[in-house]
């Protein structure tokens, strides 16, 4: 049952990052996040509260797109992109969340700038199968 148990978890973060990022829809975000929240990132005040007063003062444009999703019992792994932010350049993020469940406990985080591909030295995009503005 292990693999349903991650498969469940997998799709309710990023039901979570959806709804709260993209969709700015508080309630459900509410469902997904325990009161107790947890917060480990250093660009993230404390608690439930404190990130979605985060994500309440983002701009309108700003959006979360999910890339590759992995999942190991309660921990889930998601790398992704946060564009939009009013700032630039995008963010490059590996969120760990703990699921306890089916809701978000606590979190970590790893945050780059995104290159552009004058920057990159691989000469290949961070993120996805294009860098930023390409198709």
């Amino acid at each position: 049952m292990k693999g349903t148990l991650e498969q469940s978890n997998k799709a309710r973060a990023l039901e979570a990052f959806d709804a709260l990022f993209n969709r700015r829809d508080f309630e459900a975000a509410e469902k997904s996040w325990s009161p107790d929240y947890v917060q480990h990132s250093a660009h993230v005040p404390q608690g439930r509260e404190g990130l979605f007063n985060l994500v309440k003062s983002l701009p309108p444009s700003a959006r979360y797109e999910p890339g590759l999703v992995m999942a190991d019992g309660d921990m889930v792994m998601m790398h992704g992109r946060f564009s939009g932010r009013g700032s630039s350049p995008n963010w490059i993020a590996v969120d760990i969340v703990r699921m306890v469940d089916g809701v978000l406990v606590e979190h970590w985080d790893v945050i780059q700038d995104e290159a552009s591909r004058a920057a990159s030295k691989s000469g290949l995009p961070m993120f996805g199968a294009s860098f930023p503005g390409e198709s």
